[in-house]
């Protein structure tokens, strides 16, 4: 996976990712979610404490292909 590109604004990123067509574009934005998350948690752990449910992000995403 490489990331060509990262936006970000006051409550959400925007990333273009580039990626091997073995990974659908579901499972990249769960291994990018997952790790973002588990870092997040681990290096500031009142963050968990202050989301309802401890979830991290929403479920949504919107995908581009060219």
């Amino acid at each position: 996976m490489k990331f060509l590109e990262i936006g970000i604004d006051k409550d959400h990123v925007h990333l273009l990712v580039q990626s091997v067509p073995t990974y659908s574009p579901k499972k990249i934005i769960q291994m990018i979610k997952s790790i973002t998350a588990r870092e997040i948690f681990s290096r500031k752990s009142e963050v968990k404490e202050k989301l309802w449910g401890g979830e991290f992000g929403s479920d949504g995403y919107i995908m581009w292909e060219p």
